[in-house]
């Protein structure tokens, strides 16, 4: 082998050492909390009450109870005249559910017209994204 082939083969050799580094550096640094759409429209069933408007729907894998959990993100905007409190229910294909009241504790009152009321929603034993989903959001009586 002559002179300039071998000092190809090592810039080579070193130009591949580089992307693998960077390469495997952005895996190492990528969080995991990085929002994702929950599933394509398509997948995702909404029944959603006529006072409710449907602002977020996401989802984040992040640590819960010690392991990697997948969280829904739901915001539901109130666009009725009156003060409302929303029920929300989340089904996964898997047979798991999650959801609860928005907002959790009427202390502080009622979701006011026009304001936006946000829960995150983790998923005991799921940890990756789910396949469908039928989301339902409920007005609670007064």
């Amino acid at each position: 082998m002559n002179q300039s082939k071998i000092k190809i083969s090592w810039v080579l050799l070193i130009v591949a050492t580089g992307v693998l580094l960077l390469t495997g550096a952005m895996v190492v640094t990528a969080s995991a909390a990085d929002v994702f759409p929950c599933a394509e429209d398509c997948d995702i069933s909404k029944t959603i009450a006529p006072e409710a408007s449907l602002e977020d729907f996401s989802c984040v894998i992040k640590k819960w109870d010690g392991a990697n959990t997948l969280h829904f993100n739901v915001a539901v905007k109130n666009i009725s005249k009156e003060d409302q409190r929303f029920k929300v229910n989340i089904f996964l294909e898997n047979g798991k559910g999650v959801g609860g009241l928005l907002p959790r504790k009427i202390k502080k009152g009622l979701i006011k017209p026009g304001q936006i009321a946000k829960f995150t929603y983790p998923v005991k034993g799921v940890a990756g994204a789910p396949g469908k989903i039928d989301l339902i959001i409920k007005t609670m009586s007064k």
